[in-house]
């Protein structure tokens, strides 16, 4: 009796194969047979999205966030163009983990064009990016870990139901028990 093996699959049909599934919105089984996936509970292994968000310090809200495929420069970067788009006049200090996406220099030209300033703690010193690292603990234990996603777009639409959600109805102790929407309009007036 001979052994099957599993038929290996490179990383960049894995990644072509999802982002095809996640944007185009083909069916499973096509996408199978186009890329010769042997079936359709492997594609669905293979999908992974990834949440690039911005915090506001000030008032805890999120300011803007990207929902992608891969965690690559792009997702970053039209996370922060989107902070822009909807605070143009802010020119905020950055705070960031060390991700290469952060470090890269075309990040550093794109926050130096909308005159904004990066600051990053030492390797091992999560100082800048403690309350952002915050948020991703507080989205998964009151969101992502009460239920089984069977979809990417479940899992999206979740995703975007909860930052809706914590900026416009979860209440805070430190922002005087306003939510960050609340606190943001009550400052601003």
């Amino acid at each position: 009796m001979l052994r099957r093996r599993n038929k290996k699959y490179s990383k960049e049909l894995k990644i072509k194969a999802v982002e095809e599934f996640l944007t185009v919105n083909g069916s499973q089984r096509e996408i199978c047979r186009k890329y010769e996936i042997s079936s359709d509970k492997q594609l669905r292994e293979w999908i992974k999205l990834y949440l690039s968000a911005i915090l506001d310090l000030y008032d805890k809200r999120i300011v803007s966030y990207q929902i992608g495929a891969g965690n690559n420069n792009q997702l970053v970067f039209d996370t922060l163009d989107d902070a822009v788009k909807e605070n143009p006049k802010a020119h905020p200090l950055f705070h960031s983990d060390r991700g290469y996406q952060y470090t890269s220099k075309l990040f550093y030209a794109k926050l130096e064009a909308v005159h904004m300033r990066q600051s990053m703690s030492r390797v091992g010193h999560c100082i800048d990016n403690g309350p952002m690292e915050s948020f991703w603990g507080i989205l998964k234990f009151e969101m992502y870990y009460l239920h089984k996603f069977t979809s990417a777009d479940e899992l999206v639409a979740a995703i975007e139901g909860y930052i809706t959600f914590y900026n416009t109805r979860r209440y805070q102790r430190r922002l005087h028990r306003m939510t960050p929407m609340e606190f943001h309009y009550a400052i601003a007036v």
